[in-house]
């Protein structure tokens, strides 16, 4: 046989094992939709999927929800606490909503040595319901001259250094839940972490899954269907939030010596990536006297509405928040509105037509104005206002959709609007 015989002959044989593996690729797939198999099985097809090319983001996370249900995959909860014992109060709720035990093991992390808030903590311990770490570090941190009123700050962040790294180095955990010990937290708490948790470890472009909304007050939500709605934010909320190992591998060797929450919202630390949060928030602070000294809390914090009307996140379809199918239809969503004013919004009137509207904002100014005006936290972190996500702070007001965007021609966050 030729040279170019025998190459024809090569070509069509490869052909023909392509076009078996994509039988094989097709009757895996019908099976494991209609026969329901075990989760090597399903596991087998995805990563054949993969490496044979069939590469849909959708479906690839539609089966990896799908299989995470049927998986044990451990989410500790990391509590922070310091000298509030009403962290009694934070413990019942998660006990109180907790699923499963071994899924969702409680650790809390005390600093500060408070000895009543310890003989809280240890009740819990004792009855084999928490796990109990304590800050060995109780010396005064250093400070910048002009910077001791803020020593707090320093405290908690070292605080969160040893609390983080006793769980992916000591515990070696793959993911962590953490909230602080002044929280309340919804009767779906934990089927929404467990059910993004996926969604994070797959989709590169997100780095963290929150439970608050910064804007959550119940005047700024969807009360009725707003529920089961998810948002992507390039805000980093916090008050509940979940990251993985891979990230604090990452973030471990930098981490800040104070301040910890706003050098995440940095970009050398986002890197445009993006939280998930929700409509409703799953978190809702009751801690007014803290290290902030209830900045914001009379204003908004204590405004923040708790969902009451638990989903369960496992059989809702999350796929649309991987940033692939979410941008093009967000975006091209909320540009196709009609724009309104913000005193018609507030007012709902001179609007002759219902369903969402959008405002437009063109520099600091007119954001910060608008937003007071609807009632929504009007401040910046390098730039990104509170849950914004390319710009556009989406509400609930006066029973429609308001969706505060920049200008069309918007060439990102501008660091100089903080």
């Amino acid at each position: 046989m030729s040279r170019k015989g025998s190459l024809l002959k090569y070509i069509q044989e490869l052909e023909l094992q392509i076009s078996q593996q994509e039988a094989t690729y097709k009757l895996l797939v019908s099976k494991l939709e209609d026969l329901k198999l075990k989760p090597e099985y399903a596991l087998e097809l995805l990563e054949f999927k993969e490496l044979s090319g069939f590469k849909s983001r959708t479906s690839s996370f539609a089966i990896r929800q799908d299989l995470m249900q049927k998986q044990p995959v451990v989410l500790p909860v990391l509590i922070f606490s310091c000298n509030r014992p009403d962290i009694r109060r934070s413990l019942d709720g998660l006990l109180k909503y907790r699923p499963d035990a071994k899924k969702f093991p409680i650790i809390v992390s005390q600093d500060c040595a408070h000895s009543a808030t310890a003989k809280v903590i240890r009740s819990y311990s004792d009855a084999s319901q928490v796990t109990y770490i304590q800050q060995p570090d109780q010396s005064e941190p250093i400070v910048p001259p002009g910077e001791a009123k803020f020593k707090g700050y320093f405290k908690i962040s070292r605080h969160y250094l040893f609390g983080l790294s006793q769980i992916f180095r000591t515990f070696n955990y793959t993911a962590v839940i953490i909230v602080e010990d002044d929280l309340d937290v919804a009767p779906d708490f934990f089927s929404y972490f467990a059910s993004t948790y996926q969604l994070l470890q797959n989709d590169p472009t997100l780095w963290c899954v929150s439970a608050w909304n910064d804007n959550g007050k119940a005047s700024l939500v969807d009360m009725k269907q707003g529920n089961k709605l998810l948002y992507r934010s390039d805000f980093f909320p916090g008050l509940g939030w979940m990251i993985t190992k891979e990230l604090w591998d990452e973030l471990e060797p930098k981490w800040p010596k104070s301040y910890w929450d706003d050098w995440m919202r940095r970009p050398e630390q986002r890197k445009d990536r993006a939280c998930i949060r929700p409509e409703i928030s799953r978190t809702r602070t009751f801690g007014k006297i803290g290290v902030s000294n209830g900045m914001f809390f009379d204003k908004h914090l204590k405004y923040i509405k708790l969902n009451e009307k638990p989903v369960d996140f496992s059989k809702q379809n999350l796929s649309h928040l991987v940033q692939t199918d979410y941008d093009a239809e967000y975006i091209r969503n909320v540009y196709s509105l009609p724009v309104v004013s913000a005193p018609d919004v507030r007012t709902n009137t001179n609007l002759p037509f219902d369903g969402p509207v959008r405002i437009t904002y063109y520099t600091k100014d007119s954001f910060r104005n608008a937003a007071k005006l609807l009632g929504l936290m009007d401040d910046f972190k390098s730039g990104v206002p509170r849950t914004g996500y390319h710009g556009i702070v989406s509400v609930f007001l006066n029973g429609r959709r308001v969706y505060l965007a920049p200008h069309s021609n918007w060439k990102g966050y501008d660091l100089t609007w903080s």
